[in-house]
């Protein structure tokens, strides 16, 4: 073999494995379709977030009540999201997938054709709309646990990034999409703006339904074999001699509270309180102190996140330095592009400092751009200034997820991941929430130099907190 394809050879391998796409081309079918269902779901969420404040807006809603309207959609989701991600190991990852997908079908339907501001909030709070283009509902923190699942350790980190990869990949096409489409519509000459609008939410109603077909196609590896296992029937033998059946759990919670009762109304008390206990996870005293101090950090670099959120940030372009629909579009595609490949950058450095610096030193730079954003002038060239601080930003604000869900996927045992993503997902959408609210308010104002200021500060500090706080922590496998 001559000697140059031998190092063609050896340098496409090396690219391979630090980049990931030998880890993910060899996954199994499963982790493929998950990230085809990632890709699906916020090329929606793409679609939505760019028209979203701008459609409630040209229906007559004032910043106060779209505020408050993108706050109670968050808040929808934390319920949604909190019932199912504590429950999902024990009735079925696959079924609570499936319910967050007719959801979406479901909300997307009520946008597209209602113009009531308590119909639509309705359908937000319970539906799947999202606010800020980022995750909602319950998928991720149900797909990051089947993932951790499925992966060895030391891949952990590949798998994330390139799930985090058709995550943004997905974002950026929809934004596109939508933009050039609403933009395309309006100079038809048969569509208003409000009718191009809904066009859009036609079209994530559809892609709800993809999703829904691909849930289907999961296969039954994704489920939790271990907590199945142990809540089927098996034969237990109490001091009495006599042979009962339940689960192992179950039994011997039984016997710890004095046996069976003789009495049929205690029985059937009993037996319904166990199955209700016995679809609350189990969480350990260590990981309910990492938890808490997760909780901590997520919640301010989530409020800050809800500040920016790139719903407002079109909202601000859109209105400060009068961007159109296309441009808009064009602008969150290269973001989210950008954002797209500092994924990958990503996973060298995460290999080799480890995935919490890895963090830290990725995300703190995007913070400082974050807060530089609004300070150029509403003139030509303030707005090209202001395009770049965002891109920016996008090119490394990415850069800390797949490290931080490795990071969070070690740090807490396998059994206990699904419910601790669940509730880390409902607590940092809440703290997201009443960051969009304050935005509102902020808006109303122009006060667009200390809410983004503001944002800015606040994810820094998270940066620095974080690496003071779990510098040190090692992995708890089991």
């Amino acid at each position: 073999m001559a000697p140059g394809i031998h190092l063609l050879r050896s340098w496409s391998s090396r690219l391979a494995t630090e980049s990931g796409i030998s880890t993910i081309a060899q996954s199994c079918r499963n982790t493929k379709i998950l990230c085809l269902q990632r890709f699906v779901r916020l090329f929606a969420y793409g679609a939505s977030f760019l028209i979203l404040v701008h459609f409630l807006s040209d229906l007559g809603f004032s910043q106060g009540r779209i505020g408050l309207f993108m706050t109670a959609t968050l808040l929808g989701d934390t319920i949604l999201s909190s019932l199912l991600t504590v429950v999902t190991d024990q009735v079925g990852r696959r079924l609570v997938l499936a319910v967050g997908a007719v959801s979406m079908v479901a909300s997307g339907l009520v946008f597209a054709f209602g113009t009531n501001y308590w119909l639509l909030l309705f359908a937000s709070v319970l539906g799947v709309i999202s606010p800020s283009g980022n995750e909602i509902g319950p998928f991720r923190a149900v797909e990051e646990s089947i993932l951790a699942h499925l992966t060895e350790k030391e891949k952990r980190s590949d798998v994330f990034a390139w799930y985090t990869l058709f995550g943004t990949a997905g974002a950026a096409l929809g934004a596109l999409a939508s933009g050039w489409m609403v933009q395309t519509l309006q100079h038809s000459g048969t569509w208003d703006t409000t009718k191009a609008y809904r066009a859009v939410f036609m079209l994530y109603a559809a892609l709800g339904v993809v999703k829904l077909l691909l849930v289907f196609c999961l296969g039954s590896g994704v489920e939790l074999q271990d907590t199945a296992a142990r809540y089927q029937q098996v034969p237990t033998e109490p001091e009495d001699g006599d042979v009962s059946y339940g689960s192992t759990d179950e039994g011997q919670r039984s016997q710890q509270e004095g046996g069976v009762s003789n009495s049929g109304n205690n029985s059937n008390r009993k037996s319904f309180l166990q199955r209700v206990r016995s679809l609350l996870p189990h969480i350990t005293p260590e990981s309910r102190s990492i938890l808490f101090r997760l909780l901590l950090l997520f919640s301010l670099d989530s409020f800050a996140s809800g500040i920016a959120s790139p719903s407002w940030l079109t909202y601000f372009f859109s209105s400060v330095h009068s961007l159109n629909p296309s441009t808009l579009g064009t602008l969150f595609f290269v973001t989210n592009i950008l954002a797209t490949i500092s994924n990958l950058l990503a996973l060298p450095l995460a290999r080799r400092i480890g995935p919490l610096k890895t963090m830290v030193f990725t995300h703190l730079p995007s913070a400082v751009f974050l807060g530089l954003i609004a300070l150029p002038p509403a003139t030509p060239l303030g707005t090209w200034l202001a395009m770049a601080l965002l891109s920016l930003r996008a090119s490394t604000q990415s850069m800390d997820q797949a490290p931080r869900q490795a990071f969070i996927s070690a740090a807490v045992l396998p059994g206990e991941r699904t419910a601790i993503l669940g509730v880390v997902n409902v607590v940092k959408t809440l703290a997201q929430a009443g960051g969009i609210g304050s935005a509102g308010v902020f808006s109303g104002k122009n006060l667009w130099v200390a809410a983004l200021g503001l944002a800015g500060a606040m994810k820094a500090s998270y940066d620095l907190l974080m690496l003071w706080m779990f510098l040190g922590l090692g992995d708890r496998e089991e």
